[in-house]
């Protein structure tokens, strides 16, 4: 039968949708006059189709870094997201995920459409078509995952359309099953990898490669293996129409091995390894961790003697390094991202307002508090030994209190904020750090120390907030060369929407949660049959250079072997090697049932009413709700409300739990 089906040639054409466009009907509008047949023709129309199927990956929420989840979780802070922050949205409101649908299910139906057609093309090799259909199975992969992660199952759209000869209301789809979906994107994504090559060249950077797919099958039966969707009675109401539940309440442990298995592809490749640079010649040896007497002699991985651990993180998120030549970057949606992405996201909402940025982001107490000292301990063990100090100040940029905290401090820094381990100083930008702002033409707003506190200039003047509201900012995609002032300029970066850390953390979390003494056997993305058991050892040869790339201590046995202590130790490990970073905070309280509890907390930060030249400017550093931004968590919160007037176009739409 007859098949109606989008294209648009990406040179050619530019249309704005409605946002009340239907997603799952056929569709109603003609974007040029060429009809499919001849649209797969000619190798121009093909890599226009294709190029134009990437568009859908620009923009929010679809895109994994620029979703407004970001600012919806307990580690930073931004007045963007205080509707999402106090559950003040509903199925009548918030647009921006209706527009998710639109977008996603395009992305689907043209990936669809080009995997059916692109074969006939004539211009075209067969290597050409394969890698062609590997990056369409990608984009519809990664479509169907934004979506199911937000809203929990979907429907799936048949793979060969939608037969127009049908009623409206036959056409509308119900639901898939929460299993069923997971398997169709993990298929996509194992043939996908077949038929992509490992690498690209720096042409076409930024398409997906093997790797890429499978490491985003990595990331998606990860999801699917933790508590929010395996097993999970809570769910237990989420059903269609016809009473057909659409998560399965029965646990199943071998989920759990399937994402392990995914890893170790991932790992097996053997492509991808840590981001690591030398010691610096010209810093002083005070800059390093502090002396370790087994890794500060060893070599990376066994330790840190070789490498430098600030800017071995630092470099990655900064521009300092590009991503074509980073090897631990797995895909990255390049800078053809219109206005979004790194820069417009993150680096300039978090660069002070001397430095011509938006001075908006803030990071939330808990995260500050979060990060390890040097040495290794919590700041609650350190608290106990005396290594962590909430009160006093450092008297000069030398100040030998600091004690390794020296280099990234200067004088009037509150010393609750020395001696913490490198991915602190590479991500934090506390009260009174230093921003270079090196390429400004304008002496004043160079090299200066910024300040949060009331009436300074970048802090809270009067009732503005116009400030980081919990007193501490961002400082993870900044590069010491990016300013907005006169003569400024920015380092271009790359977006790390999937790294190699990532890999080893699912790996490490994966074979956790495995039964001591089971074995299970999956399948690889090849067809090999592979033993996945719950390996100390395993789980040690990846956390272990995460540790020692960060300049901190390797866990003992006593957490490796303990699979609750594990746990804990790996979800802190998440929280500081990922923030900031494709809303992983977001998703991994809610996919580990955590949310309930973390998010019904307050916001804390510090108290930015607050002056530097008031006697007790040591209560600036008071922990201190942040009003501005009621939290509150509910249950339903766990997946997003579909657009009532979606559910208006598809009748077999079924809304989720209390929405």
């Amino acid at each position: 039968m007859k098949k109606i089906i989008i294209f648009i040639t990406a040179l050619y054409i530019s249309f704005s949708f409605s946002s009340c466009a239907d997603f799952l009907d056929v569709d109603k509008y003609f974007y040029d006059m060429l009809s499919v047949d001849s649209a797969f023709s000619k190798r121009v129309y093909v890599d226009g189709w294709l190029s134009n199927t990437y568009d859908y990956l620009k923009k929010d929420n679809l895109s994994e870094m620029n979703s407004r989840f970001m600012w919806a979780s307990d580690d930073l802070v931004s007045i963007d997201g205080k509707s999402l922050q106090n559950c003040n949205y509903s199925a009548n409101s918030f647009p921006i995920y209706e527009d998710l649908l639109r977008r996603a299910y395009e992305c689907v139906r043209k990936s669809s459409t080009f995997i059916d057609k692109v074969g006939e093309c004539k211009e075209m090799s067969l290597e050409d078509i394969a890698d062609m259909k590997g990056q369409a199975r990608f984009l519809r992969a990664f479509a169907y995952w934004s979506l199911l992660r937000t809203f929990g199952p979907v429907p799936l759209i048949p793979e060969h359309g939608l037969d127009v000869s049908l009623s409206y209301e036959e056409l509308s789809l119900p639901r898939a099953k929460f299993d069923e979906i997971i398997d169709f994107i993990d298929q996509d994504l194992i043939i996908a990898a077949r038929n992509m090559p490992t690498g690209r060249t720096i042409n076409n950077f930024g398409r997906p490669t093997r790797g890429a797919a499978l490491a985003l099958r990595a990331r998606v039966l990860l999801y699917a293996a933790s508590p929010l969707c395996n097993g999970n009675k809570d769910f237990f109401n989420v059903k269609n129409n016809d009473g057909s539940q659409l998560y399965n309440q029965e646990y199943d442990e071998s989920k759990w091995a399937r994402a392990a298995a995914a890893a170790e592809d991932v790992i097996n490749l053997n492509r991808y390894t840590l981001h690591v640079v030398e010691p610096k010649q010209t810093v002083a040896d005070y800059e390093r961790p502090p002396y370790h007497e087994i890794y500060s002699n060893e070599n990376f991985p066994n330790g840190w003697k070789n490498i430098d651990p600030y800017y071995s993180y630092k470099y990655i998120f900064d521009g300092t390094i590009r991503g074509s030549q980073n090897p631990e970057l797995i895909f990255t949606r390049t800078r053809s991202v219109d206005g979004y992405g790194v820069e417009n996201f993150f680096n300039k909402p978090s660069i002070p307002k001397t430095g011509k940025g938006g001075n908006k982001i803030g990071v939330t107490q808990k995260m500050v508090d979060a990060y390890y000292m040097n040495n290794g301990q919590t700041i609650e063990e350190a608290e106990v030994t005396g290594y962590y100090v909430k009160t006093g100040f450092t008297a000069t940029a030398n100040d030998p209190a600091n004690m390794n905290g020296a280099p990234y401090m200067k004088a009037g820094v509150s010393l609750m904020y020395s001696k913490r381990e490198p991915r602190f100083y590479a991500s934090i930008a506390f009260n009174g750090a230093v921003w270079e702002c090196q390429s400004s033409s304008v002496v004043s707003e160079k090299n200066f120390q910024c300040w949060y506190y009331r009436d300074e200039a970048d802090g809270k003047l009067g009732f503005k907030e116009d400030c980081p509201l919990s007193g501490v900012g961002l400082k993870k995609y900044y590069n010491v060369e990016d300013s907005y002032s006169e003569g400024g300029y920015r380092t271009n970066k790359s977006e790390p929407t999937i790294r190699y850390a990532e890999i080893l953390l699912i790996y490490a979390e994966a074979l956790n949660e495995l039964t001591e003494g089971q074995t299970y056997h999956a399948k690889t993305y090849n067809d090999q049959d592979v033993e996945i058991k719950r390996d100390s050892e395993k789980m040690r040869e990846v956390i272990k250079p995460i540790r020692m790339r960060a300049g901190l201590p390797d866990f003992g046995n006593d957490i490796y072997d303990n699979p609750r202590n594990f746990r804990e130790k790996l979800k802190k490990e998440r929280q500081i090697e990922l923030i900031a970073e494709n809303s992983f905070r977001f998703f991994d309280l809610r996919r580990w049932k955590d949310a309930l509890e973390e998010e019904n907390q307050p916001l804390m930060g510090c108290n930015i009413n607050i002056s530097k030249d008031d006697d007790a400017r040591q209560a600036f550093y008071t922990p201190t709700v942040v009003t501005s931004i009621p939290k509150i968590f509910l249950k339903k919160m766990y997946l997003w409300p579909f657009p009532t007037a979606e559910l208006k176009r598809n009748v077999n739409l079924t809304q989720n739990p209390e929405w």
